[in-house]
């Protein structure tokens, strides 16, 4: 890269470099903390300074303790898809119109999620109910370490409250599906166009209203999955574009689980990948309370975590992936 002599893979080597720095830097920092306790050592043998070496020893221990996790942490695999956009897809599961409205307040806590941490936050394709419930929403994520920190947002959602369609006060159980898939790129996916059947048909906006007047909206199926996307911006070329890069981001996501099946047939349980119909989290909203099932992880902070602060959450999910795959290395 100095030397100008990268080409056409300056963007490749750059996004290499930076994911390998962070690594080289934490090594770098533990191999300076063994040459600092080898001079310690060595002083004990010198009278004049043996006091010095016997007070610093305890604390270059316990730095190197934390140095090796961090080491650990750092050479653990990196998912290849944890810098890449996201596809964010939510849909209405069991309770009416009540779980419309939930999947909706689902979509502004991640909005606002988004926003605290600077990135963009583009909505696709939004379908939404009479009372202003989601029937269904897809968005596209885009910003640093996007698909790593939301990856583990997939699965059931299920809210414990008294719906605002409910006139005796009582409390009502229902659910939304959440599914975040790392977007791909042309190089990930490659779609024989006899594979595709495409229609355009008449947009509507939410509600019937805003009806187009010409074809604009776009739907593909793509035959051997059976997958369908559509699409109902105003412009038809822009819904084709959409619908094609959803396409292949599910695509993808068939693939990625596939091989990760694979990879971790043996697992009983894994945060962040499998079946989708599991259950992941409960928002009781009588308690303020919020329970992630799959780390025993329950926060009285349910105010807080609907208006987006959902970073301790993230936080102890990594957490949590991260301790799996080093008791998987017998680390």
């Amino acid at each position: 890269m100095a030397d100008g002599s990268a080409g056409n893979d300056i963007a490749a080597l750059g996004k290499e470099y930076s994911d390998l720095r962070p690594v080289v830097e934490t090594v770098t920092a533990y191999k300076d903390l063994l040459a600092q306790i080898a001079d310690a050592k060595a002083m004990l043998s010198d009278p004049e300074m043996k006091e010095l070496a016997e007070m610093e020893l305890p604390d270059l221990r316990a730095a190197l303790e934390t140095s090796e996790h961090d080491v650990q942490l750092a050479l653990l695999p990196k998912d290849s898809a944890d810098g890449r956009p996201a596809l964010l897809e939510i849909r209405p599961g069991t309770g009416g119109d009540e779980a419309g409205l939930f999947a909706a307040d689902l979509l502004r806590m991640y909005q606002k999620y988004a926003e605290g941490q600077g990135w963009r936050f583009e909505i696709l394709e939004q379908s939404l109910s009479e009372l202003g419930g989601v029937k269904e929403v897809v968005a596209r994520i885009v910003g640093d370490g996007v698909f790593a920190k939301l990856k583990y947002e997939s699965g059931v959602h299920r809210v414990q409250r008294v719906p605002e369609t409910e006139s005796g006060g009582r409390i009502h159980t229902s659910a939304a599906t959440v599914a975040v898939l790392p977007e791909a790129e042309d190089v990930d996916v490659q779609i024989n166009p006899g594979d595709l059947r495409l229609d355009t048909m008449r947009a509507s906006g939410s509600g019937g209203q805003h009806v187009n007047t010409t074809d604009s909206a776009v739907r593909i199926l793509h035959i051997p999955t059976g997958i369908i996307v559509v699409s109902s911006e105003k412009s038809q070329h822009r819904n084709r574009e959409i619908a094609m890069q959803v396409l292949k981001t599910r695509l993808f996501d068939l693939e990625r689980q596939r091989v990760d099946n694979e990879r971790s047939a043996d697992r009983k349980s894994q945060v962040g990948t499998g079946d989708r119909s599991e259950r992941i989290r409960t928002y009781n909203f009588p308690q303020g309370r919020m329970t992630d099932h799959r780390i025993n992880l329950t926060l009285y902070s349910l105010n807080q975590i609907m208006q987006g602060d959902l970073e301790e959450v993230v936080t102890a999910l990594q957490a949590d992936a991260q301790a799996t795959l080093l008791a998987e290395m017998g680390a």
